[in-house]
């Protein structure tokens, strides 16, 4: 009981100096003195100058001829040090501090100091004795589990009702050697829009049968495996009661700590409040549990993110180290997780808690489907807001001003940063769970951090494409930083005047989002431990094709967004995934890889779009 109450009041502390120090560049000393969180992302060391810009724009195209970013680095760091040279010249002749010449005329910082992640206070060879004995730890108390007759583990899953949760669910349901899953989930109040009244309440129960309901496990044989209890990861001891704790105690293996803030615009403190203190308390409940007596075997599962790594764009962001990015974070989601991955790794040397690092990169729907339960966020988010500006176009009514105003609108709609070059690291929602229910089997994953990733990445310019290809629509691709300062505050100027606040916030959001992973030099996630230690299939996941059938998903199954009711969104996939699986056999191969025109022939042959229903002949 001690240390989790020593923990929860150490995460109630959010100073980011309980994790990163500044140090001097000069002096290699620590320098003393808050650090505020906003100055450990990226948006807080741009100048956002117009020699910057052009500068940036320079880089992109020696990448776009080249493809060598490390020859576009060289030459920005070639016209850097003439600006210096030159700002220097210029100081001494009109007499003024060529720090402030360099600011004004080329938009040069120099910073004096730089951040670093505060360094364990364990030797090498400590942290090597450490690692060694809790995976022989590990291996030893999991085969005496392994031998119990029957399925052997017994899950507790936080995040259960997320995008990644649902998929854990849908294939925990589908493993023999899975025989129980415990989902921590809140009960939901229920209120009317306009009044705010309480409506109703829904209890775990209730909204755990809901939950399986929309995954299609209604069988008594599926339904049984499942239990959900009420309690909250804010909470010490994930709010349970001491009559749950004590049985769980004696039958829980697993604690799979999937829950998770994804907005990537929240504000430092609601980040580290769901990233961190909600880490901090799975990872002390597990330690609890570790300790337990008739304890089985408990590993704690730590569901994070690829992008702990920020933006690493010099070096290849490895799995077995995180070091604070010379080039800060993105935004206040990555610096949290980051945060909860040196919690978890803390809790592995100072406590001897058995941890999994699981980090994800950007999580899409399902590879061969695209289906993605409803999910809206994210990548999804750009693809619904081009559909339905194509939708805009192809709909207008009224005269010629009204006409031409709706096309001037859905026109400004389809503009989204990114430089042609800019990778990103697109991951199927079933490869990602895949690499967590291996996890559950292989103690050797114990200790060991895990990129599940793709070596398939997919650039701007291809995504611009298949936007084209799917969903017609000519996505025009913006530089981001010009589009960022100068371009999206006039259109969202020109939206709001025309009454399209909606649009407006909408494409504020989307720059928000991808403002920093649509630029060019974005980090190379390192892979190979998802195949070495979680023994998972080497032909990674082609993103290009995942993007492809999230395109399609969006555009026939969501209707870009429009459809949100669960119950028709899970009866929708569920005759979507029928049509793919029968497609597939038509078409002697995976559906994604079928030309756009082939795949829209064949769609409209079988299924009755109005209603989202097979049509009789090919029932």
């Amino acid at each position: 009981m001690r240390d989790v109450v020593a923990s929860q009041a150490e995460a109630g502390n959010a100073d980011p100096g309980r994790f990163i120090e500044r140090v001097n560049l000069e002096t290699g000393e620590v320098e003393q003195g808050p650090i505020e969180p906003e100055r450990l992302l990226v948006s807080k060391h741009r100048d956002y100058h117009m020699v910057d810009f052009q500068a940036r724009r320079f880089m992109s195209r020696v990448v776009g001829k080249t493809q060598d970013e490390e020859l576009a680095r060289d030459k920005m760091r070639e016209v850097r040090d003439r600006g210096y040279r030159l700002a220097e010249r210029l100081g001494k002749m009109v007499r003024k501090d060529p720090e402030k010449v360099r600011q004004r005329l080329f938009g040069l910082k120099q910073r004096a100091y730089y951040f670093r992640f505060k360094r364990t206070p364990h030797t090498a060879e400590e942290i090597r004795t450490t690692v060694t004995r809790l995976r022989e730890e590990a291996a030893a108390a999991f085969a005496p589990a392994k031998k119990e007759s029957g399925p052997a583990l017994r899950v507790l899953l936080t995040g259960g009702t997320g995008f990644v949760g649902k998929e854990i669910l849908w294939q925990a349901a589908r493993d023999p050697e899975i025989a129980e899953v415990v989902v921590l989930i809140r009960p939901k109040t229920v209120r009317d829009r306009k009044t705010r009244e309480v409506l109703e309440v829904h209890s775990p129960a209730r909204r755990g049968a809901d939950l399986l309901r929309h995954l299609w496990l209604e069988k008594p044989e599926e339904t049984a495996k499942f239990r959900f209890v009420a309690g909250d990861i804010e909470q010490p001891r994930l709010g349970l009661g001491a009559e749950e704790l004590a049985a769980l105690g004696t039958t829980i293996t697993h604690v799979i700590h999937c829950a998770a803030s994804v907005a990537f615009d929240d504000p430092y403190e609601d980040s580290f409040r769901a990233n961190v203190l909600g880490t901090l308390n799975a990872l002390s409940f597990s330690l609890e549990l570790q300790h337990a007596p008739g304890s089985p075997f408990v590993a704690h599962l730590g569901i994070e993110t690829s992008y702990i790594h920020g933006r690493q764009v010099k070096a290849l962001a490895r799995e077995d180290e995180i070091v604070f990015p010379r080039n800060f974070y993105n935004n206040y989601y990555e610096l949290t997780k980051a945060m909860g991955s040196i919690e978890t790794e803390r809790f592995m040397l100072d406590k001897e808690l058995r941890v999994v690092q699981l980090c994800p990169a950007i999580v899409i729907g399902e590879a061969r489907t695209g289906n993605n339960r409803g999910d809206t966020k994210v990548v999804n988010a750009p693809v619904n807001v081009f559909g339905r500006a194509r939708q805009a176009r192809r709909d207008q009514q009224g005269g010629l001003i009204e006409r031409s105003k709706s096309s001037m609108l859905a026109r400004m709609a389809c503009i989204f940063p990114g430089d042609p070059s800019a990778q990103l690291n697109l991951i199927p929602v079933d490869r990602v769970v895949n690499g967590i229910i291996a996890a559950l089997k292989r103690p050797q994953a114990v200790v060991e951090r895990v990129h599940l990733a793709t070596d398939h990445r997919v650039t701007s310019e291809q995504i611009q494409r298949t936007v084209q290809e799917e969903v017609g629509v000519k996505v025009r691709l913006a530089e981001p930083t010009l589009h960022r300062n100068v371009t999206l505050p006039i259109l969202t100027r020109v939206l709001r005047r025309f009454g399209q606040d909606r649009m407006a916030h909408a494409l504020e959001r989307l720059g928000t989002i991808f403002g920093g992973y649509s630029e060019w030099g974005q980090p190379i996630h390192e892979v190979g431990n998802d195949v070495r230690v979680l023994g998972l299939a080497p032909e990674r996941p082609d993103a290009s094709l995942a993007f492809r059938m999230l395109c399609r998903h969006n555009r026939f199954v969501q209707e870009f967004g429009k459809i949100r009711d669960a119950d028709e969104i899970s009866r929708r996939e569920k005759v979507w995934r029928a049509l793919i699986e029968d497609l597939e056999r038509h078409w002697g191969g995976r559906v994604s890889t079928m030309p756009a025109p082939a795949f829209q022939r064949a769609l409209t042959e079988r299924l009755d779009l109005e209603r989202f229903e097979r049509k009789a002949e090919e029932v």
